[in-house]
Order: C-alpha cells, then sequence, then structure tokens
C-alpha cells in the first residue's frame, strides 16, 4: 500500500525542522545584508576562496573530467588547486589583476575556464561570463561594459572579434598553458575579501534593450552553496530506501554552460565544496555519448533543461545503457513538462524520491523554490516550496500583497537577491525595491506555500533554457529598410519548449525573403535569438490605444500566411 501523501509530507517536514534547528549542520541567522536583516545559514563559508580552500581535504579525489572525441583530460582537486595558485600569479603579475578587478572569459566549457574562475575569484576579483554564444556586435557590448584588465578566450570565439578587442587577451589553446608554466609552485592569494564583495558578472537579457550584468557576491553564492547541500541532505535522510541503493562516489553530469549559473553556480562550484567530480562531455550535446559517460562514469547527479533530458530520453539507443548509478536528477532552466518528468521517472527508478523541479533566476542566484519526490508526484504543476533563506510574495501592479491563491508578481526577499546591475544604478532601483525585494517580472500565485507559475515574464521565450528577450529581435528586424513592423512571439515546440516566431510587415512595394530576415538578425544576434517561424501580414499588427503591440491577438489569430523553416 503506498503511503498516504501527508505522511510523506510530515516526513520532509520533520526533517527539514531537524536539519535547520539551532547546532544543526543548516542552523539559520538573522543577520544583516545591504542594510535589511534576512535570514542566513549560519554555518556557511564566507568567500569562495573559502570554499577553494576547503577542497584541500579531497586531495587526490577527481574534481573535472573533460572528455572530447579525442582526448580525455582529468583532474583532481589537488591538481586543480596548483593549477588555480599558478593562474592567479599570472593574473596578478602579468596583467595586473587585483580586487575589484574584472577578468572576463569567452570560452566553451574546458578545464580552463574553471581554473580561470576560481583564479580570479581567489584574487578577490570579478569573473565576468560572456555568453559563449554571442556575435561580435554582443561581444564587444559587454566588454564595453564591464571593461576587464583581461580576457580568456578560446580561438573560435576569438576569432569572431574582428581587429583590436580594446583589452589584453589570453588565448586558451597554447598562451594559457605556457603562461602558467611559468609560474609554478605559486601559493594561492591572501587579500581580504569580504561577503559584499563582487564576485561573479553575469549577463542576462533585459526586456528593453542590451543585457544587463547580474552581479553575485561571495555571500550570495556561499548562501546558495548551503541551500544545495540543504537539499541534498534533506532528500537523503527523507529517503526510506536510501540506505538499500549501493554507495557510490558523486559524480556530476554537466551539461550546462559554464557562462550560465547551472554550470557555474550549481555544478563547478558546488561540485568543489562538495567533493564531487564533474564529469564535461564537450561540443554539441550528443544523447548517445552522454549516455557511454553516465554508464562509464557512473554518474550519480544531472542537472538537466527539458530539451536535453527530452533529447536523451527519446534517444533509440536508450535502453542499451547501465543509468542505474544515479541517484539524484533535477531540472530547471525552463518548465519541465509532466508527461517529460514521468518518462524520466520510468527510466531512473532509482530516483523517484530526488526528482525535482524549482524556480529560480539569475537575479536570485539560481534558487527559489523546490519541488522533489513524493510532492513532485503528488503536485507536478507546482515548482514547490520556498527554500529556507528565501522569502516569497506575490504582488499586484500597485506592489500590494496578494491573498493565498491570488495571481500577481512573483517577489523574493533574502541573501540570494544579487547585490546589483553592474553599472546600471536605474535598472537595479527597478529591479530591487524596499526591503530589497526583488521584483523578478515573472507572473504566479502562491497555495498552500507552494508556488505556481503563470509565465516567465510576460513575453519571454524559454528555447531550450535559454533567455530569448522579443524586444531586441523586434529591435534588429524593424532596423531593415524594407521592414515595416515586426513582433516576435513564443511558441511551443516539442524538443527545445519554446521556439522564436517572427511576425513582419513589409514596408509597401517591398519584397523579402525568409532567408534574408534570418541572415539580417544572425549577423548581430546569437543563433538561438533568430526566429524559427515566420509569419508575413500585409496589414498593420494590432496594437492598444497607446501604441502597443498587442501579443495576445497575435498569438491567437490563425488567419494568416504562416511559413515554417
Amino acid at each position: 500500500m503506498n503511503e498516504p501523501t501527508t505522511s510523506k509530507t510530515s516526513r520532509l517536514a520533520t526533517v527539514e525542522a531537524q536539519l535547520l534547528a539551532p547546532g544543526a549542520p543548516f542552523e539559520l541567522a538573522d543577520e544583516e545584508m545591504f542594510g535589511e536583516h534576512v535570514r542566513v545559514f549560519a554555518n556557511r563559508a564566507r568567500s569562495l576562496r573559502e570554499v577553494l580552500l576547503r577542497g584541500r581535504e579531497f586531495g587526490g579525489a577527481e574534481y573535472l573530467v573533460f572528455r572530447e572525441a579525442d582526448r580525455e583530460r582529468r583532474f583532481t582537486f589537488e591538481d586543480h588547486e596548483k593549477l588555480v595558485a599558478n593562474a592567479a600569479a599570472v593574473f596578478a603579475d602579468r596583467f595586473g589583476v587585483g580586487p575589484g578587478d574584472r577578468v572576463a572569459i569567452l570560452a566553451a566549457n574546458c578545464p580552463e575556464w574553471v581554473i580561470s574562475f576560481w583564479a580570479t575569484v581567489s584574487l578577490g576579483a570579478i569573473c565576468v561570463g560572456l555568453n559563449g554564444w554571442w556575435t561580435e556586435d554582443e561581444i564587444r557590448y559587454a566588454l564595453g561594459h564591464s571593461k576587464p584588465k583581461l580576457l580568456i578566450a578560446d580561438t573560435k570565439r576569438a576569432g569572431r572579434i574582428t581587429g583590436d578587442p580594446g583589452v589584453p587577451m589570453l588565448i586558451i589553446e597554447g598562451d594559457f598553458d605556457a603562461l602558467l608554466t611559468k609560474c609554478r609552485n605559486a601559493e594561492l592569494p591572501t587579500q581580504p575579501i569580504a561577503e559584499s564583495d563582487p564576485a561573479i558578472i553575469l549577463y542576462t537579457s533585459g526586456t528593453t534593450g542590451r543585457a544587463k550584468g547580474v552581479v553575485h557576491t561571495h555571500g550570495n553564492v556561499t548562501n546558495m552553496l548551503m541551500v544545495s547541500f540543504f537539499h541534498g541532505a534533506r532528500l537523503m535522510m527523507a529517503n526510506p530506501k536510501a540506505a538499500e541503493l549501493p554507495q557510490l562516489a558523486n559524480s556530476i553530469l554537466v551539461t550546462s554552460p559554464l557562462f550560465h549559473v547551472s554550470g557555474l553556480h550549481c555544478a563547478a562550484v558546488t561540485a568543489l565544496a562538495g567533493g564531487a567530480k564533474t564529469v564535461w562531455p564537450m561540443g554539441r550535446f550528443d544523447p548517445e555519448t552522454t549516455l557511454g559517460l553516465i554508464e562509464r562514469e557512473k554518474i550519480t547527479g544531472w542537472g538537466y533543461t527539458a530539451t536535453v533530458l527530452h533529447r536523451l530520453l527519446n534517444h533509440p539507443n536508450v535502453g542499451e545503457y547501465d543509468l542505474s548509478s544515479f541517484r539524484s536528477v533535477g531540472g530547471g532552466g525552463s518548465p519541465i513538462p509532466a508527461p517529460l518528468i514521468e518518462k524520466a521517472r520510468a527510466l531512473f527508478p532509482q530516483c523517484s524520491h530526488t526528482m525535482g523541479v524549482g524556480y529560480g533566476l539569475t537575479e536570485g542566484t539560481a534558487f527559489a523554490t523546490l519541488n522533489v519526490g513524493e510532492e513532485l508526484s503528488a503536485d507536478p504543476a507546482s515548482v514547490g516550496r520556498p527554500v529556507p533563506i528565501v522569502e516569497v510574495e506575490i504582488r499586484d501592479d500597485q506592489g500590494r500583497r496578494l491573498q493565498d491563491g491570488e495571481e500577481g508578481e512573483i517577489h523574493l526577499r533574502g541573501p540570494l537577491v544579487m547585490r546589483e546591475y553592474w553599472e546600471d544604478p536605474e535598472a537595479t532601483r527597478r529591479a530591487i525595491g524596499a526591503g530589497r525585494w526583488l521584483h523578478t517580472g515573472d507572473i504566479g500565485r502562491l497555495r498552500d506555500g507552494k508556488l505556481y507559475i503563470a509565465s516567465r515574464k510576460r513575453d519571454l521565450i524559454l528555447r531550450g533554457g535559454e533567455n530569448v528577450y522579443p524586444f531586441e529581435i523586434e529591435q534588429r528586424l524593424e532596423a531593415h529598410p524594407a521592414i515595416a513592423e515586426a513582433a516576435v512571439i513564443g511558441v511551443d515546440h516539442e524538443e527545445l519548449g519554446q521556439i522564436a516566431k517572427a511576425i513582419v510587415v513589409l514596408e509597401a512595394g517591398q519584397a523579402l525573403g525568409i532567408e534574408e530576415m534570418k541572415r539580417w538578425v544572425a549577423e548581430v544576434l546569437a543563433y538561438y535569438k533568430v526566429p524559427s517561424d515566420w509569419e508575413l501580414r500585409s496589414k498593420p499588427l494590432p496594437r492598444n490605444a497607446t501604441g502597443k503591440v498587442l501579443k495576445n491577438a497575435l498569438r491567437s489569430a490563425q488567419d494568416s500566411m504562416f511559413i515554417e523553416e
């Protein structure tokens, strides 16, 4: 007989209370951050360099495994710390990098990305993660905005920059290793680092204009680490079948880019703090290669997006691989459809008590709510309850708190709220209100303590875990002399979740082909922002009295010419 849901929920609540109690590993404290008192984890590290130093207890265990078609590179925790110390010495001595300076990284996932990150934050400097899919126009904007002292790039992405990048550039293939050999046996930096110091800038697209640089402090990230460890401890203690599973060393599969919180914070940083091995398949995601890695490396955990999960689960050879090592799998980046969760549950039955989904955003350092195990089975429509250090409120357009079940804008508060948008005080003021409540722009409702998402930013398109904002695509389209007006909306897609659809009205007497429009957009925007579906109209787009395009009317319209890629 199945255990009643109320009993399962009670068990989880009991475990949580034990873990959060005074004197327990995840004891909570009330502390001041940026002038406001918030709940924090009392036993957190105080800087990312402290996290790196804690990695010494794992010594000769493997931390990084990068697998390419023609080679494999493995690094122990000890190897990694030595390389980080050497890199920090190079950054400081040759390029003058010190506390508060920025070091930008423009590269595919690789060991040098991880090493450069830890070297930068150990110096008290700020790591700027640049989107590896950006075009030259997007790259140059971010470099001009963040003003780094050093740019670290791989050959492919450096090749997108024509002429002088305006900043000293270190090419990973060749230059990086050669420089490190000149600083052998360096010691880690010792400059003081405060929790409130900026550590990371990650760019996130804005609804109006250029991408904004989200600033995460050392304290943001160390509190996030404790959320991750609390989540893992809670699941293991509450899982009645945990003791029956063979004990395996933690081995994490990483299929997310390092310029995202999912790849950097939730994988590279969390794994180092927890002594886990990370396994990184390089290049484009290939389901069969990934299945082989899971079997060979005995992968125990994976944080997926809906897109890669869909590709893996639907690969014709998925049943030929041993996936029994999995212990914990969870998703984010975009909504995970309930049928996909059930299919994953059937493939990984040993993960039924740990499979989860959640809600978060870059401005909130990845975590806000989690829905896991039995609670997910009982209510797959919810993204879960707030994590212990995050407060969630639903507010109306006037900022008034709404009652249980009422729909409005989601607001978050706690030590995971970003410090600011880099060099953009006006955008920061709009995003972080009184009491340091973060206005997410996302629409949802709370019911019985659980969050339900109605939409992720009214116009936001979530394509395979990537945020696509229509405004910048519309701006680009309307810059073409043959285009009178354009609107971009999201349409459902089985594999990617959503794709962008462009609705275009041409100037009178003009003719413009779909391929020409695609090339026009691709000249300045990353490939995933180029619309896949196109609709051409001869009549003006519907607008309200203030001139705003009525996108709901566009989404429901069925009487226009439709062209699919």
